[in-house]
């Protein structure tokens, strides 16, 4: 496989903070490219399935796509995968009001990684969860709904966590840290096959 995995994402935060994610010792090279994918509508395994696939068709190469839900437990788990089109629409302060009428604001943030080494090879998905409340806006608003999100048996919206923490207990860190042990292992696994 080639030595370097290309992650669709135009968003240079995410990038960035999916790096830091997986350290220095990630026996690959993380490039980013942005690309026009369709947006899917359906369940999140198959968004990121159908997504992967089509990214591999251009990239010609292994390629990670990158699909995030905030699904409210009031709403049956909406807005989920259409959060980006939620967020665009009512900010997160319309976010927020949409559980007015409800006593649960209880929600859930996920990231789904979707993986594949190219547009023949299966679909391999890494799927990060953290619980948490909504809550009335809180914090830096430079990254979505960052500050509606407090995550459980925290008083700050991810909005006001410092990076460091968030970057820990997020659904995208723990999304990130599962593949990381799957490049790793695999990468050990190849080289004892050598040995």
């Amino acid at each position: 496989m080639s030595r370097v995995i290309t992650f669709v994402t135009g968003n240079i935060k995410k990038l960035e903070e999916v790096k830091s994610i997986l350290g220095h010792n990630f026996p690959y090279e993380l490039r980013s490219e942005k690309i026009d994918l369709p947006e899917l509508q359906g369940e999140i395994d198959e968004i990121s399935r159908i997504k992967c696939k089509e990214a591999a068709k251009h990239i010609k190469g292994p390629v990670v796509v990158e699909d995030t839900s905030l699904c409210f437990n009031a709403l049956k788990g909406l807005p989920g995968p259409y959060i980006k089109w939620f967020l665009d629409k009512l900010e997160p302060e319309g976010l927020h009001k949409l559980l007015a009428g409800f006593e649960d604001k209880s929600a859930q943030a996920i990231c789904t990684l979707a993986f594949t080494r190219d547009e023949n090879s299966e679909v391999i998905l890494f799927q990060g969860v953290t619980n948490g409340t909504i809550v009335a806006p809180r914090g830096c608003r430079d990254f979505g709904w960052d500050p509606i999100f407090q995550p459980d048996d925290y008083d700050k919206t991810y909005g006001e966590l410092p990076k460091e923490t968030k970057n820990k207990i997020s659904h995208r860190y723990r999304a990130v840290d599962k593949l990381r042990e799957y490049f790793v292992d695999s990468k050990k696994s190849s080289a004892s096959k050598k040995s």
